[in-house]
C-alpha cells in the first residue's frame, strides 16, 4: 500500500515534513482544509506561523516509509 507524507512548502524556499504514514485519503484530507495555507488560514497557530514565516502551504508526496509523527 502507498503511503503519503504531508510536505509544507515555504515561499522562501525550502520545504518540511509535517506528517507521514497516511493514506492518500487521508493526505488529501489534510491538504483540503484551509489551516493548510497561508492564504486561507484563520486559526491562531496558523496564521501565527505566517507572522513568523511568511506564506507557506501544505502538499503531500509519496512516503519513504518513515513511521507517522
Amino acid at each position: 500500500m502507498t503511503m503519503y507524507k504531508i510536505v509544507r512548502h515555504y515561499f522562501k524556499g525550502y520545504t518540511e515534513v509535517v506528517k507521514t504514514g497516511l493514506t492518500l485519503e487521508e493526505a488529501q484530507e489534510h491538504c483540503s482544509d484551509p489551516e493548510t495555507s497561508s492564504s486561507t488560514c484563520e486559526g491562531k497557530e496558523a496564521c501565527a506561523l505566517t507572522r513568523r514565516v511568511g506564506q507557506w502551504f501544505d502538499g503531500y508526496d509519496e512516503d519513504s516509509g518513515q513511521p507517522r509523527l
